[in-house]
């Protein structure tokens, strides 16, 4: 859509005695016709009782926040601490049959083709031992706490108590703390559990009320000088024309059958918000159901997140206008977020959606060892069912731990969210007709009755609204982002341009161990081993998961291209959806990439007409064959209107993600106040640019919708 310049808008051990034989060897060598029972052949890893004398702690669990500077006391012993997760862990064994599993499940031609779980069978056959669950319930009562529920799976316990009988439990006090004139709850110390549990229990998930981001930026004013005065910002139409969705949906591939659920901590601020936004760019009526799976609590609409409820649901249907769209939510608790809830509850019922998107994101060092493993654990679970999930990569580069800051300064990290082998990572563009000069050749003067004014495919680049970024430097006049007299450090680069805002990626570094460095990789981290089949696109050989994987557009209007949404909520910065879209609410971020992303994997369903599970490996295998780790002189972004026509993937080439910094992680600050992130400090080495075939910037790069489903292999 082409338009005008604007401005959018703390005891005793209580006695436990474990009786294995009470508990009967029978029960946990069932036959199937115990239904429901869990771990039937895993073998029990808890063999001692429980001692609260002999304790060990769950390391990397405590917030960055929870320090002695943000400390107002320890909350009073009777503050209700709901939903707590206890998550567990599986035998070594049974690990490693589930991950032969899962590779068998999207491997055409082996037995096990599409053949997915039940959450009772996945319980059944690869949880925990069904001895281990009942010992360490029987525990959590002794200690005092509520259990709510042992989900199918055997892998998470969601209990609820007070802060002390956590106290008393874990060892570890909850406190009041101040962050920024916010008031929030958090342990001070690593969590610990009897000794005697160690080989079966991963730890408390969560035990503060520090929530993840949101993967959104809203429309942002620049004074960037080339941006000239008229915006071309996207709308549905533009989106099916530029990434070739129109012949699908000329087809009559359009969702038809398939159902995207929305992960969120909120429902939508109105229903009517999604009814205008479809009749107005020309969508047909669509199905959408707001849902909290089980027994969660209706979160009503938070200010701020209902707003990226809301673009989720639009940009999802306007991907896959005839699919119907659910969101499903539930409130977050004192300690644990709804969302998390909401995929527990979904994954272990007994309709288990094919395709969720996740808009949220925190990382890996800040959102801790156990949490970590609890996506890892859910996403798993949810790729042996057949569960296609996807997850924005993030908004801050290659900085996450630096989400909505002005500067890097805790180093390289990515989102925890993202990070799992089980799930896609999608990153986020920006299109480079402005940097060349040819606004014209990709965009209408005029727009169409339903707002569209792109033209074609658009060449694209890495979105990237910091002084870092090499194209913004070059195109201001300055030959390097860093250094005295670079343009990190000009009047105009420090007032406009000092940003962690731009698409994410980057090496998994903090999955598991805990960081010497509050929210820095260090210490004892590491990070998620790197999938099979990651390596099939010249990805680096680091050992580890690297994200993203694919990547669509996701800029906030730095050159001039930005989506538009419909979002009324004045409260959450939103604006009133009346008059021609050019004065609605604006926005970027991979929020938007990630739900577009899972609608395109629901045209591939419907086309092939079944669930796909984990498409992360079908996607490596298609861009390995067009261009392997050499790249594709057909297939390069960079073509613009003359790539090729039978490309699946863009590959993106120009440009970078890097963002500015400060400090002594990743930074390169050869003088001057601000730096550039870098893999080096005494060396210009970005965080992360583009390059032939998989980079960090955009992973395999962006996609030929029409191409994708149709390249899809079948194999029953």
């Amino acid at each position: 859509m082409r338009f005008g310049s604007v401005r959018p808008g703390g005891h005793r051990a209580a006695k436990f005695v474990l009786t294995l034989l009470a508990v009967g060897l029978a029960s946990a060598y069932a036959t199937d016709s115990h239904a429901g029972t869990i771990g039937l052949l895993s073998k029990p890893q808890i063999t001692q009782a429980p001692n609260n004398n002999n304790r060990v702690a769950v390391e990397g669990n405590v917030s960055p926040f929870a320090t002695a500077a943000n400390d107002r006391g320890r909350v009073d012993d009777s503050t209700s601490l709901d939903h707590m997760f206890l998550q567990l862990k599986r035998p070594a064994d049974r690990e490693s049959a589930l991950e032969s599993l899962i590779q068998q499940q999207t491997t055409v031609g082996s037995p096990n083709y599409h053949k997915w779980l039940t959450s009772a069978q996945f319980g059944q056959q690869y949880g925990p031992s069904q001895m281990d669950v009942d010992a360490v319930t029987s525990w959590l009562k002794s200690q005092g706490f509520t259990v709510n529920r042992v989900y199918d799976s055997g892998m998470t316990i969601d209990f609820s108590g007070t802060a002390g009988q956590v106290r008393n439990a874990f060892a570890t006090e909850v406190h009041h703390l101040n962050v920024n004139g916010e008031n929030h709850i958090a342990n001070m110390t690593d969590p610990q559990i009897p000794a005697a549990f160690a080989a079966a229990v991963q730890g408390v998930v969560s035990l503060s009320d520090f929530r993840p981001h949101v993967n959104f930026k809203p429309h942002g004013d620049y004074t960037f000088t080339a941006s000239g005065s008229t915006y071309q910002a996207v709308t549905p139409a533009d989106l099916a024309k530029i990434y070739n969705l129109t012949p699908l949906f000329n087809e009559g591939i359009n969702g038809t059958g398939q159902t995207i659920v929305l992960i969120e901590d909120t429902d939508v601020y109105k229903t009517a918000d999604i009814t205008t936004f479809r009749s107005t760019f020309g969508l047909p009526t669509a199905t959408f159901n707001q849902v909290h799976p089980s027994s969660c609590t209706d979160p009503g609409d938070v200010a701020g997140n209902d707003g990226e409820a809301e673009l989720d649901v639009e940009y999802a249907g306007a991907a896959a206008p005839n699919a119907t769209l659910e969101l499903a939510s539930c409130k977050d608790t004192s300690t644990t977020f709804g969302g998390l809830i909401a995929v527990q509850n979904l994954i272990n019922g007994t309709s288990v959606p094919t395709i969720m998107s996740i808009s949220y994101g925190e990382c890996e060092a800040e959102n801790g060892a156990t949490a970590n493993a609890a996506y890892i654990s859910a996403y798993q679970q949810a790729a042996s069912e057949g569960v296609s999930v996807f997850v924005s990569s993030g908004d801050e580069g290659a900085a996450s731990c630096d989400a909505d800051e002005a500067n890097a300064t805790h180093g390289i990290g990515v989102s925890g969210f993202a990070s799992t082998p089980y799930n896609v990572a999608v990153g986020g563009t920006d299109f480079g007709d402005t940097y060349a000069g040819t606004n014209s050749t990709y965009w209408s003067s005029t727009n169409s009755s339903t707002y569209g004014s792109a033209l074609s495919y658009i060449p694209e680049i890495p979105w990237n609204d910091s002084c870092a970024s090499v194209l913004i430097s070059t195109k201001s006049g300055y030959s390097t982002p860093y250094g005295t007299s670079g343009f990190c450090n000009s009047k105009t680069g420090k007032a406009d341009y000092l940003t962690t805002a731009s698409g994410s990626g980057g090496p998994s570094g903090c999955a598991s161990g805990k960081a010497s460095t509050s929210g820095v990789v260090s210490g004892t981290c590491k990070g998620t081993a790197k999938p099979s089949w990651q390596s099939l696109v010249g990805n680096p050989a680091d050992g580890v998961r690297d994200i993203p994987d694919v990547s669509l557009f996701a800029a906030n209007g730095v050159w001039g291209h930005y989506y538009v949404y419909c979002y009324s909520n004045t409260r959450g910065e939103g604006v009133a959806c009346t008059g021609a879209p050019s004065g609605w609410a604006g926005a970027g971020g991979t929020s938007f990439a990630s739900p577009i992303m899972a609608a395109i994997q629901a045209l591939v369903n419907e086309k092939v007409g079944s669930a796909q599970g984990n498409p992360a490996p079908t996607y490596y295998a298609l861009a390995s064959s067009e261009y392997g780790s050499t790249g594709s002189s057909t297939c390069n972004s960079s073509n613009g209107n003359t790539v090729g026509s039978s490309c699946v993937f863009y590959d993106i080439t120009q440009g970078d993600m890097d963002v500015n910094c400060t400090g002594t992680h990743s930074c390169y600050k050869p003088s001057g106040t601000y730096g550039v992130l870098s893999t080096s400090t005494s060396a210009n080495d970005p965080a992360y640019g583009t390059g032939t075939g998989w980079d960090f910037a955009t992973g395999i790069g962006s996609v030929n919708a029409y191409n994708l489903v149709n390249a899809w292999p079948t194999g029953g």
